[in-house]
């Protein structure tokens, strides 16, 4: 575990792998921290060099006072790619996490090679519907919203197992302030335009039951992109890497390997 401080605020991150191996990057969605991914980095080729980070207000980074912008978040990101010596990575970013992905693409493409835009919008929602979720956090705190989330979340199978608990955990143990941030954030986020001028590989991944980006949505922000492929997980929600990351693994395995990143 390590912290970079990138002057208004202070980012955790962790990196596994070989120092000289390829290198992913992950990023994570409103509410969880970086173990998002735990469950498919066993099933991933060896020799790769992943970094993983917890966004502002997330996880174990500070929770500077909000709202934030995109632009801070994709800021933090790259002081963090850039303090790694991070060049050409494929990105891989979840929900907001994929709109940094899109923002970074944009400004420095000298550190992104491509990416995996996975249950994530150039445009998610509208500022009404985030001010209305802003409002409810504030007067009634993460959990007044925690069963409906999960049902956002995960498909019906995994909602009726145990293990689902874990994750309405960390959602509603995030920072009160750190989670109104990042839905401010995605409220002022429309990258339709900037989106459409990248020329880079790039694979949507959606979930057939998520209720916070549904499957049309991705593919209408992934078909921005000459060339992009998209790939649909059935029976899966908003995070399909725990859901199904047997699958998960396997599709990110075989873009990895398609545009020669391994």
């Amino acid at each position: 575990m390590h912290i970079l401080d990138t002057g208004d605020a202070r980012i955790h991150y962790r990196v596994d792998g070989p120092e000289d191996g390829p290198v992913v990057v992950f990023a994570n969605s409103l509410g969880t921290d970086l173990r998002l991914w735990d469950p498919i980095l066993p099933m991933l080729p060896a020799g790769l060099r992943i970094v993983r980070y917890d966004k502002r207000g997330h996880g174990l980074s500070s929770v500077p006072k909000g709202p934030y912008s995109m632009g801070a978040l994709i800021r933090d990101c790259e002081r963090l790619l850039d303090h790694l010596a991070v060049k050409n990575c494929v990105f891989v970013g979840l929900s907001i996490g994929g709109m940094i992905a899109q923002g970074l693409a944009v400004k420095r493409l000298d550190l992104v090679r491509a990416v995996v835009l996975s249950n994530t919008a150039a445009k998610i929602g509208n500022p009404a519907m985030w001010d209305d979720r802003i409002s409810a956090v504030k007067e009634g705190g993460i959990e007044s919203l925690a069963d409906g989330v999960m049902e956002r979340w995960f498909g019906k199978d995994f909602c009726a197992k145990p293990e689902m608990e874990l994750w309405r955990n960390m959602l509603v143990q995030q920072s009160v302030e750190g989670y109104t941030g990042c839905c401010a954030a995605i409220s002022g986020t429309d990258f339709y335009t900037p989106t459409s001028g990248l020329r880079l590989p790039c694979l949507g991944i959606a979930g057939s039951e998520d209720g916070s980006t549904p499957p049309d949505l991705i593919r209408e922000t992934v078909d921005l992109i000459p060339g992009s492929k998209f790939e649909l997980i059935r029976r899966a929600g908003h995070l399909p890497c725990v859901e199904h990351p047997k699958e998960y693994a396997r599709i990110l395995s075989e873009f990895l390997t398609g545009v020669g990143h391994i």
